[in-house]
């Protein structure tokens, strides 16, 4: 299925952000990995992971998230996805320094490589598919797909959320473009879960229409009420049907995950 797993990291977006700027780092920590099954219609789409581990980056300790995707099953024999995402960001601020988004959908295929300067407010892209290099300007606290995931998780005061609140912010969408990321918090609700229970906080995600999705207002996600923000389920209305995505396995998480007892 075309750019399910570009689809999925923008919903993990959607739940994350502080007024207050402070990075505590205190919603994961390394060894954190996630799988999510993906579903279309009645078929097992895809399978989507993410893997938070420590790393090294121009010899300064880093944080490093692997997010990898593919198709599976009877969807694989009609559309074949193979997507590789990669961020390194600080460990104290949150900052992405490298993103790497290495694709093949139904043989549309991209090979970027982006690094980030902050101090001067711009990013160099190297297209190793074309064998090309730019320049171009970034706004402050510029995000990618993957570190803006780890960056909001420590930024959003649940406690204090109200409905009807909602949060913007800027994300790098490609090789030469940013947009604002806009969310809104629906309400508290139970999921039944394949773990059982689980209390979670529900958004509706503002996305740009026409590309992936049928409608700015075509996404939900429900995330777990906990310190770990979990994402826990994702619904959208795409171009050619609805798609959703559950959270199928996990381990290493900072914090015990809460099941709903009764």
């Amino acid at each position: 299925m075309k750019k399910t797993i570009l689809a999925l990291i923008v919903f993990w977006l959607s739940a994350f952000t502080n007024q207050n700027g402070e990075m505590e780092s205190s919603a994961y920590q390394a060894g954190e990995w996630f799988q999510f099954r993906i579903h279309y219609g009645i078929f097992n789409a895809s399978y989507a992971t993410l893997h938070l581990k420590n790393d090294y980056l121009g010899g300064k300790e880093v944080y490093h998230v692997v997010g990898h995707g593919r198709t599976t099953g009877l969807a694989s024999l009609f559309f074949k996805v193979e997507d590789n995402y990669e961020s390194y960001f600080d460990k104290e601020t949150g900052r992405p320094y490298k993103f790497i988004r290495q694709i093949d959908e139904g043989g549309h295929t991209k090979d970027l490589e982006i690094d980030f300067y902050h101090n001067k407010n711009k990013a160099v892209v190297n297209d190793h598919k074309h064998g090309t290099k730019k320049t171009f300007s970034t706004p402050d606290d510029i995000q990618d797909l993957l570190s803006a995931f780890y960056y909001l998780r420590d930024h959003y005061d649940t406690n204090n959320i109200r409905v009807g609140e909602e949060v913007v912010m800027d994300l790098l969408f490609d090789d030469d473009e940013t947009f604002k990321f806009k969310l809104k918090f629906l309400g508290r609700q139970t999921l039944n879960t394949k773990f059982g229970k689980v209390k979670c906080l529900k958004f509706r995600p503002y996305v740009q229409s026409g590309r992936i999705f049928e409608e700015e207002e075509s996404l939900t996600l429900w995330v777990s009420d906990d310190e770990n923000k979990i994402p826990m389920r994702i619904k959208a209305e795409i171009l050619v049907g609805s798609i959703k995505a559950d959270l199928n396995a996990f381990k290493g998480l900072k914090h015990q995950f809460k099941i709903q007892m009764n």
